[in-house]
């Protein structure tokens, strides 16, 4: 069974510096067009291809405004 992840956005958090765009390897986030509460652009996914390698986690200046998760399947 193949290992799945998601990335939650704190979209009130993202600076729109889009460092983890330029760090997705697969191309799962990309600049969003709605502004947050402080006017700046948010990222938002374009895909359900996360790895989780954790590189748009450690390439974010703000803490706490990406998040990965492992999905985990419930036991039958």
């Amino acid at each position: 069974m193949a290992r799945k992840f998601r990335v939650e956005i704190a979209f009130e958090q993202c600076k729109g510096c889009a460092r983890c765009v330029g760090a997705c390897p697969q191309g799962v986030l990309v600049m969003g067009h709605h502004l947050n509460r402080m006017s700046f652009p948010a990222v938002e996914l374009s895909g359900n291809k996360c790895v989780g390698c954790g590189l748009c986690f450690y390439t974010c200046p703000e803490p706490g405004a990406l998040t990965i998760f492992e999905e985990v399947e419930d036991a039958k």
